[in-house]
């Protein structure tokens, strides 16, 4: 019973974020812990990939996924079991580096175009991820691998997400 209190409470934390503890140039001024450049300590790859994109579950469950770029480092959490499902709303969490707002898009089989339902600036929360912070939701309309990208003025880059 103890186990479960303290993981509402994470969740708690962990969705409502907070705004404190950002800079002026949109960058978390939480120093991330040692080591986090990889994997959380204890997470296991899941072995489930999407055009390369490898996702992670750290001890907390929460599934994460590392983005590809060349110019910023990204990372997602998913609060949703992957495969998401085509047409349903997931919420993903997204940390990246680099200055700017974010924009955001999602691409699938044959060009189809993801909704982005909302996205809202988080600001930080207990989430050690370097980078600055945004909640996403999306809605997925057909099964398949989908390209997600991310730009900020400085940094871009992208993840593939697998929907079913």
């Amino acid at each position: 019973m103890r186990a479960l209190a303290m993981a509402v409470v994470a969740v708690i934390v962990l969705v409502g974020g907070c705004a404190a503890g950002t800079t002026g140039t949109g960058e978390s001024t939480h120093a991330p812990p040692p080591g986090t450049d990889g994997p959380v300590a204890g997470a296991v790859k899941t072995g489930e990939t999407c055009n390369g994109t490898e996702l992670l579950t750290p001890a907390d469950g929460f599934t994460e996924v590392r983005g590809t770029s060349e110019d910023a480092e990204l990372w997602g959490l998913l609060f949703a079991e992957v495969p998401f499902e085509a047409g349903a709303e997931v919420k993903i969490v997204w940390r990246m580096t680099g200055d700017g707002p974010l924009k955001v898009s999602a691409t699938g089989p044959g060009g189809k175009r993801a909704e982005l339902v909302w996205l809202e600036d988080h600001g930080g929360s207990n989430w050690r991820r370097p980078g600055y912070e945004w909640g996403t939701g999306w809605v997925f309309p057909a099964p398949g691998c989908w390209k997600v990208e991310l730009s900020r003025t400085r940094g871009s880059g992208h993840a593939w997400l697998r929907v079913a």
